[in-house]
């Protein structure tokens, strides 16, 4: 008979593990806004995972805005921070990080956490920076979608 493990194994998928060791990352500033992510492959490499693996990593973090890909050049991170350092308006958080805010910072009605107008990003710089990176995301997204609508154009092509 084998003993008790002392600690709970996380049972979140492996994707989701490299996501947030990379949002850590992010956040910590080892890579600074515009500067080019890891490929798909030395995220393989780094985190011992399969390639689409490593590919829904780089999914999960571009859906939060915090990178941008760019069809043929790769993935950079989003310039997501205002002066504080603190996320700009342009960022939706991951739940994780909100319900840990709450529970720091309670407003006293409710529980919940309010931003108040300098976290939320209330200068028209940092609006125009989180426009840009969403439109990035957004033109990123529409071109990974029309590589899906191709391809499986072909697939139905070819079974024809």
């Amino acid at each position: 008979m084998t003993p008790a493990p002392d600690k709970k194994p996380d049972r979140r998928p492996p994707y989701q593990h490299a996501a947030d060791e990379l949002r850590r990352e992010i956040k910590q500033g080892r890579f600074k806004p515009g500067e080019q992510m890891p490929s798909v492959r030395e995220l393989q490499d780094r985190f011992s995972v399969a390639n689409m693996t490593a590919r829904s990593a780089l999914n999960v973090l571009r859906d939060e805005g915090l990178i941008y890909t760019i069809h043929g050049r790769g993935s950079f991170v989003a310039d997501i921070s205002n002066d504080s350092g603190e996320f700009s308006i342009g960022y939706t958080p991951p739940a994780w990080y909100l319900a840990k805010k709450a529970e720091a910072e309670p407003d006293g009605e409710g529980g919940e956490w309010e931003p108040d107008d300098e976290s939320a990003g209330s200068s028209l710089t940092e609006l125009l920076t989180a426009l840009r990176d969403e439109i990035r995301a957004l033109s990123a997204e529409h071109q990974e979608l029309r590589r899906e609508v191709e391809a499986l154009k072909k697939a139905q092509q070819t079974q024809s």
